[in-house]
């Protein structure tokens, strides 16, 4: 099995270019540390913490509908539908899997995974 680093998706409402018309299917690949950390040095990053969002979505969106390139202005142009969507999906691709260790059901000696987060405080 290989290691899956693009994604597609389908925006609620999508995104109108200059022409008018609509993209509405794209992907976005996994973002690289560098994705993370190069935004943090951006001017607009330093002014407004809440374009980090922007800068980040549109490094790692490789594929918009038709568009040549997707960039800060394809993103701010977005409906706050489809921007929401996006951090959703950008969130959920790149979140660390828990991880977790193989158990025993003491009562009916099933085998499964016991997931362990250490977010959890007891």
């Amino acid at each position: 099995m290989a290691f899956q680093t693009e994604y597609s998706f389908e925006l609620p409402k999508g995104y109108i270019d200059e022409s008018g018309n609509l993209h509405k299917k794209g992907v976005m690949r996994l973002a690289t540390a560098a994705d993370e950390i190069l935004p943090m040095r951006d001017p607009r990053v330093q002014q407004n913490p809440g374009y980090l969002t922007v800068i980040l979505l549109a490094r790692v969106i490789v594929k918009l509908g038709d568009l040549r390139a997707v960039d800060t202005k394809t993103i701010e142009k977005l409906f706050t539908a489809d921007l929401a969507y996006l951090q959703d999906l950008y969130g959920r691709i790149n979140q660390m899997e828990n991880p977790s260790y193989p158990a025993v059901c003491p009562q009916c000696g099933c085998k499964h995974e016991v997931p362990i987060d250490f977010l959890i405080e007891e």
